[in-house]
């Protein structure tokens, strides 16, 4: 029995629509990085960017549990002297509920180039709405626990 190593020309890639209503950010971020990954096929290789496309919808109605939405910060700097800002995540949630979801699944990616192509593959949007119907992209029923 060989063992079958992909590469870029035999990878086939697909499209998926995942629904972010009532999904935990956290939960959330790590199904669709596992897809984007690419651990979800057969012929997974590490060093391959074997993953599929992404489109997640209703950013907005992605829940954080417990009291992480008044104890957990979003941080980040302006590059200037004492320029660390820090936002709740109520606030961030509810104006950047997109970018929470971004920065959640950037964080379980691998931190190379590797890790920045498959994050291209990546689409979110705050409502139902999505450009990508040309495409055709399959259903896909996230495991909610």
């Amino acid at each position: 029995m060989k063992t079958i190593m992909a590469n870029e020309q035999t990878v086939q890639r697909k499209w998926y629509l995942v629904d972010g209503t009532g999904m935990e950010l956290g939960r959330l971020a790590s199904q669709v990085a596992a897809i984007l990954r690419g651990k979800n096929k057969p012929n997974f290789t590490p060093n391959v960017d074997c993953g599929d496309h992404v489109v997640v919808i209703n950013s907005d109605a992605i829940v954080l549990t417990g009291r992480k939405l008044d104890q957990k910060l979003h941080r980040y700097h302006t590059q200037y002297m004492g320029g660390l800002k820090e936002i709740k995540y109520r606030k961030f949630m509810g104006e950047k509920s997109d970018e929470a979801l971004y920065i959640a699944v950037k964080g379980m990616l691998p931190k190379n180039s590797l890790g920045r192509k498959m994050l291209k593959k990546l689409r979110i949007y705050k409502s139902d709405k999505h450009e990508q119907t040309a495409q055709q992209p399959e259903v896909l029923q996230l495991v909610r626990r």
